[in-house]
C-alpha cells in the first residue's frame, strides 16, 4: 500500500518515523508490492524510508502573527502538497499534529476520495473545542496519545483511538551514552538543562531570559541543547556573554539524562522532562500580538501537557510577562535538590506517568492502521 504522511514540526518527524517501521512491520506487502511512504517531514522519517517531498523547517511558523505574516507562504505550501497528494493518491493520507495546515488537508483529502488517518489529534481541546466536529466530518480514523481525549471527543460522538503515547516509545528505545559527558567536555558538576524549542522564533524569544539566569548558580553547570534544524549561528549570537553555557546538539535525552534539573519551553519536552523524572521550570512566550490572541481563546487552564494530563498544577509555568531572569531563578531554585518542591514534583510526576500507561503506541497505531485499511 501506498502512505503519505504530513508533520510540520520535529517532534512529528521523530513520531512519524517510528510509525513508518510500526506499519512496515505489520504490511509487509508481496514481493515488489511493500508498502510505499512519501512524506513531508524530516530526517527521521526520510531515515525511516520515506521519500522526502519537503522539510518541515520551511513550515514551523509558531503564534498567530507568525501565521499571519507567512500566510503567502503557507499557501503556497499547501498547493504543492494538494498537488502532489493528487499526483500519487496514495490509499491513506496520515496527518500527524499540525492543526492548521493539516484539517485543511483532510478536508481537501476527503474531498478527492483519498481515505485520512489522523495521529496524534490536534489539539482542539485546548481552544475553538467545536474543530472537533470537523475533525469528525474529515477523518475517517483518530488515533489518540492523550487519556483525557477518548473522554473529549465522546462529547461529539466521536469513537477515537486511543494507542498510547508514542513518547514512551521513545523513551524505551533510548540508550544514554556513557561517554556523553567526557565527549562534549561537561565536568562533574551538577547540570542544569536548558532547552529552549526548536522553533527559531521559540529561541529568540524564551533563551535570553534563560541564559540571565544561569549566573545565580554558580554551582552548576549550564547545558543548552541545540537542535541542527537551526543554525549555529543564532546560537552564538545569544551566548556571547555567556561563554560558560555548554551546547549540545541533538542529544535532548542523553542531556536529562545526567540533569538534575531543566529549564523547559513548552510543548512536548515538558512531558519528555517529566517521563525522564527531571524536575523542571516550564518557559513561555510569544509576541504580544499572538499572546493577546491565544488568552482569549484558549479553553484550558494549562499550556504544559504534564498539568494537563495531571489536571492539576505539577509544574510551574511561566508564560510571557512572567517568563523573567528574577522568576525563573525563584522557580528553579524550589526544585534543587534539598528542597521540598524537588520531592513534591516528582511524587507528582508518577502519578502522571501512571495516566500515560507504557509504551507500544507507535506498534498499535501502525497494526490498527493497517488492519483498517486490509479490511476496508
Amino acid at each position: 500500500m501506498n502512505y503519505y504522511l504530513i508533520a510540520g514540526e520535529r517532534s512529528g518527524d521523530l513520531h512519524g518515523a517510528n510509525l513508518i517501521k510500526a506499519i512496515r512491520r505489520y504490511d509487509s506487502g508481496s514481493p515488489g508490492d511493500e508498502p510505499v511512504f512519501r512524506a513531508y517531514g524530516g530526517e527521521q522519517m526520510e531515515a525511516a524510508g520515506a521519500v522526502l517531498v519537503r522539510h518541515y523547517r520551511e513550515m514551523a511558523f509558531m503564534g498567530f502573527l507568525e501565521v499571519v505574516k507567512n500566510l503567502g507562504t503557507i499557501r503556497r505550501i499547501m498547493r504543492e502538497c494538494q498537488a502532489d497528494l493528487l499526483a500519487n493518491r496514495p490509499d491513506v493520507l496520515i496527518l500527524i499534529d499540525y492543526a492548521g495546515f493539516n484539517l485543511r488537508m483532510a478536508r481537501f483529502a476527503k474531498k478527492h476520495g483519498i481515505r485520512v488517518f489522523y495521529y496524534i489529534s490536534p489539539k482542539v481541546w485546548a481552544w475553538n473545542q467545536r474543530r472537533a466536529l470537523k475533525i469528525k466530518a474529515t477523518v475517517d480514523k483518530l488515533f489518540t496519545i492523550l487519556p483525557f481525549e477518548t473522554e473529549f471527543f465522546a462529547k461529539y460522538d466521536y469513537e477515537v483511538e486511543y494507542v498510547g503515547n508514542p513518547l514512551l516509545d521513545a523513551l524505551a528505545d533510548f540508550h544514554p551514552n556513557p561517554a556523553f559527558r567526557v565527549e562534549n567536555g561537561i565536568q562533574d558538576q551538577p547540570i542544569i538543562a536548558l532547552l529552549p524549542g526548536s522553533r527559531h522564533q521559540e529561541i529568540t524569544s524564551i533563551l535570553p531570559a534563560m541564559l540571565e539566569t544561569t549566573r545565580q548558580f554558580p554551582g552548576y553547570q549550564f547545558v543548552l541543547g541545540t537542535v541542527s534544524n537551526l543554525p549555529d549561528s543564532l546560537y552564538r549570537s545569544m551566548l556571547a556573554d555567556f561563554p560558560h553555557v555548554i551546547c549540545v546538539s541533538d542529544a535532548a535525552y542523553d542531556l536529562l539524562h545526567i540533569a538534575t534539573a531543566a529549564l523547559v519551553t513548552s510543548g512536548t519536552a515538558t512531558l519528555e522532562t517529566a517521563l525522564l523524572n527531571i524536575p523542571q521550570v516550564v518557559c513561555y512566550k510569544t509576541t504580544g500580538i499572538s499572546y493577546a490572541i491565544a488568552k482569549n481563546l484558549i479553553a484550558v487552564p494549562f499550556i504544559s501537557l504534564v498539568n494537563l494530563i495531571a489536571n492539576r498544577e505539577v509544574v510551574k509555568e511561566l508564560i510571557q510577562n512572567d517568563l523573567t531572569p528574577v522568576r525563573i531563578t525563584a522557580e528553579l531554585q524550589r526544585i534543587l535538590p534539598g528542597e521540598v518542591g524537588r520531592d513534591t514534583q516528582l511524587a507528582d510526576y508518577a502519578e502522571v506517568q501512571q495516566k500515560m500507561g507504557g509504551p507500544g503506541a507507535s506498534q498499535r497505531a501502525g497494526q490498527l492502521m493497517v488492519a483498517e485499511l486490509t479490511i476496508n
